[in-house]
């Protein structure tokens, strides 16, 4: 069994591999073995994230990126596929999250809508797109999208991150039903309240502080994505697909939602 979870000479390309979840996941592959192809909009937390994985024995390429651009992502694909001869795996973890404005309806811009939904969803559909080609020439592919649980539930004010993630969880679908009969897979990873942004971020005042009212009693720590980001790009996956592997501490199967409201009751033993 443990034979099938290393990616030795398995390719991984990563959009936003430069910080947060996506570091972790960078760090947790390149010790498994995977040689990484690292995209982020900016160079600097991309090229260190690349000399991390190189200092752990990863063959590792940093390529800036912006997901919003089809261009950017198929280059991205290309400059990937120039150096390592083909693409294994392709994870979509680039997202605005901090950036994401919270108003209510009325006040939200269409400026403010396309810039989420390009970067969320249309960013993921790109790359997905570029690297289906060569995966199926190839007879395979793997292809993880990470959404959030809030693309499974509704958020105070969150509109433009809920309805792109509920996108991403949709494509994710779509991509496994199409693409199967090419030998390509596509799972969906979605993560619950793992802090990850600046404490000062606006999108905090909807989200929970501590765990308290999440079954796990604690909130998620971003290095928890690195072992299903290993199992999902590794041969021990191969007949899953279609599939959501929700990380969130209990919190959707409990039904708790940030509603910015919260009852304070004693537990009964």
């Amino acid at each position: 069994m443990l034979e099938n979870l290393h990616l030795n000479g398995k390719v991984v390309v990563i959009t936003g591999g430069g910080t947060g979840l996506g570091l972790e996941m960078v760090r947790a592959l390149a010790r498994s073995g995977a040689s990484l192809a690292i995209a982020g909009r900016r160079p600097g937390p991309i090229a260190d994230a690349r000399d991390e994985a190189i200092a752990a024995g990863s063959d590792a390429i940093a390529i800036p990126t912006d997901v919003a651009s089809s261009s950017d992502a198929n280059a991205l694909i290309d400059a990937a596929v120039a150096h390592f001869g083909k693409v294994d795996v392709l994870i979509n973890n680039a997202a605005m999250v901090a950036e994401n404005v919270l108003k209510p309806i009325w006040d939200i811009t269409d400026d403010e809508w396309q810039t989420a939904m390009t970067i969320n969803l249309s960013g993921a559909f790109y790359c997905a797109r570029a690297a289906a080609k060569p995966m199926a020439d190839a007879g395979k592919g793997k292809i993880i999208n990470v959404a959030s649980g809030f693309g499974l539930r509704g958020g105070r004010d969150i509109y433009m991150y809920c309805t792109s993630k509920g996108g991403v969880i949709n494509l994710t679908r779509v991509l496994s039903f199409s693409l199967a009969r090419y030998g390509i897979t596509a799972n969906s990873i979605v993560p619950g309240f793992i802090p990850t942004i600046d404490p000062t971020a606006e999108i905090n005042r909807t989200l929970p502080q501590t765990g308290d009212f999440l079954p796990s009693g604690k909130l998620g720590r971003p290095e928890e994505l690195g072992p299903i980001a290993v199992f999902l790009a590794s041969d021990a996956s191969d007949y899953m697909t279609g599939e959501m592997f929700i990380l969130d501490g209990g919190g959707l199967a409990a039904g708790i939602a940030p509603t910015g409201h919260a009852p304070i009751a004693p537990l009964e033993p």
